[in-house]
């Protein structure tokens, strides 16, 4: 049961309410939250002023699995991890990991010429560099006086 203690405003913060009544559901179901799955491979993108890089975690991909295509500003890494396990007959105890095909797309900030895309895997890691092109690159302009 959810106890309201006088002297609060609900409005002061409009979500404290609802933030009070998830509380308590969680606290009556043993604070059990829904388990959403993150999407693989996860992703970190950096940008400088040469380019964008993006690093891939791909933990038991092999590199035949993998595929990379870049088209103007939109990257896709795609793929398949395969299951550890190959037996027909095993129960599992726990399965957390996740198998099977897979993609991301990225949209990137700008668009890249697909022959100038640099990616390298190690130990997991798959790192892409995607350099930005020289038209695209910001110029310094020169002031004259007059």
């Amino acid at each position: 049961m959810v106890l309201y203690r006088s002297g609060l405003d609900p409005w002061a913060d409009p979500l404290a309410t609802l933030q009070r009544i998830q509380n308590e559901v969680n606290r009556a179901f043993g604070g059990a939250r829904p388990r959403t799955a993150p999407e693989f491979p996860p992703l970190n993108v950096w940008r400088g002023e040469n380019g964008v890089i993006v690093v891939a975690e791909v933990p038991g991909v092999t590199l035949e699995d993998l595929e990379i295509t870049v088209h103007q500003n939109t990257l896709t890494v795609r793929g398949r991890r395969e299951p550890g396990v190959t037996e027909d007959r095993v129960t599992f105890h726990r399965r957390e990991r996740e198998f099977g095909a897979f993609a991301r797309t990225l949209t990137l900030p700008f668009n890249v010429d697909p022959d100038q895309v640099r990616a390298q895997a190690h130990a997991g890691i798959l790192t892409i560099e995607l350099p930005r092109p020289e038209a695209e690159k910001p110029k310094r302009i020169e002031i004259r006086t007059a």
